[in-house]
């Protein structure tokens, strides 16, 4: 790793903070509200994507507090908006290294070299895509990442489920509530799901499986009317109508630029303890970064909360 030594790539200063965030999701931007108040001034870089997933929900209804629901781009801007009236400072920077091995740390982003007396990392995670037609277009229009998000939108209508591990079995049963048919579509003769979940989907009727099968397009205009899929070993070619597609593939967490610097389980979620902390002393974790079983909006802004007062209190202990 090269690293200019208190010199940005335009040769301006480091910027120094005490508290530097890497992520603008409910994690990153929670953690942003209790440090500023905090009177830390902290730096958020905001990195690609801007909000993270929240901000691509179409509506969020399980967030409390919004008991007629609020837009996820909304709810994004009141975050921001209240992280920034307490003084903290959105950079729309992308990290690309950190050295984790200095004190303080070293944060080299597209525009600059930034110094970090404490970190949190709070870059989430992404869904894995299909990459189909139609997938990005539909986004938030009939295509999810998340039943327990959008599952009460889809009320008495027929939706496709796609996967065939835990998390898809899981969700489909979930959306059984609501739905009139889960149609679940794996790319192999068998699921990958454990036992007790495959005996509770196959005995719940409103749930279908289409084995051997992919999906190749999304169809629609302003929402989900059908999908296009074909059986991977006829070569059949079929049309399913429904009004809704929810893909359960895996997620990726964000976290590759503390690969080999941050203990990480074997999926690559930063590991913590119950106070958020790291492996690293002064840098923590928050959010889909570093928790890959509940992945909601709340959790994810608590767990901001607690890596901010952590920080803080780190930074207390080490003046």
């Amino acid at each position: 790793m090269q690293f200019s030594l208190g010199a940005t790539q335009a040769g301006k200063p480091a910027v120094e903070q005490d508290v530097i965030i890497l992520g603008t999701g409910p994690a990153g931007l929670a953690a942003a509200i209790y440090a500023a108040r905090a009177d830390r001034k902290p730096l958020v870089l905001a990195g690609p994507d801007l909000g993270g997933q929240v901000a691509l929900t179409n509506a969020v209804e399980n967030y409390p507090g919004f008991p007629e629901s609020v837009g996820g781009g909304d709810l994004f801007s009141m975050f921001q908006k209240q992280a920034e009236r307490f003084g903290a400072v959105l950079d729309f920077s992308t990290a690309n290294e950190v050295d984790l091995t200095v004190h303080p740390f070293r944060i080299l982003a597209d525009t600059g070299e930034y110094h970090a007396k404490t970190l949190i990392a709070a870059t989430g995670a992404s869904p894995r895509r299909l990459g189909v037609p139609g997938e990005d277009t539909l986004l938030g229009k009939g295509v999810s990442y998340c039943a327990t998000c959008d599952g009460a939108f889809f009320r008495g209508r027929n939706v496709l489920v796609v996967g065939g591990g835990d998390s898809a079995l899981e969700e489909g049963i979930f959306l059984t509530r609501y739905v009139s048919q889960a149609t679940i579509v794996h790319r192999r003769n068998e699921l990958r799901a454990g036992t007790l979940l495959r005996e509770r989907a196959e005995h719940n009727e409103k749930i279908h499986f289409l084995m051997e099968t992919v999906v190749d397009e999304i169809r629609g205009e302003e929402s989900v009317q059908s999908v296009a899929v074909h059986n991977v070993k006829t070569g059949k070619q079929d049309v399913l109508p429904v009004e809704g597609v929810f893909i359960f593939i895996g997620h990726e967490p964000n976290t590759a630029v503390f690969r080999g610097k941050l203990d990480m389980d074997p999926k690559g979620y930063i590991r913590i303890d119950d106070r958020m902390r790291t492996s690293v002393p002064g840098v923590f974790a928050a959010g889909e970064a570093a928790d890959s079983v509940f992945r909601q909006i709340a959790t994810s802004a608590g767990m901001g909360v607690a890596a901010a007062i952590s920080a803080e209190r780190w930074l207390e202990e080490n003046k």
